[in-house]
């Protein structure tokens, strides 16, 4: 194997794994059962006191 052959297989492979990768990404974004996690997570901005949430706060707290 050249390195010309090298590259493009490094290439595809490289290729292949990062629409593997999104892929998950997505399948774990869009999964129902994560929808309360986000939800809670995009309420924490606008929330008075962080330290209410389960988890929130600093220092994971």
């Amino acid at each position: 194997m050249d390195y010309d052959s090298a590259v493009v297989v490094s290439q595809i492979t490289a290729l292949f794994l990062f629409i593997t990768l999104f892929i998950g990404v997505l399948i774990y974004t869009f999964w129902p059962s994560n929808r309360a996690k986000f939800d809670r997570a995009a309420s924490l901005p606008l929330a008075k006191d962080p330290d209410d949430f389960v988890g929130g706060g600093r220092n994971g707290r």
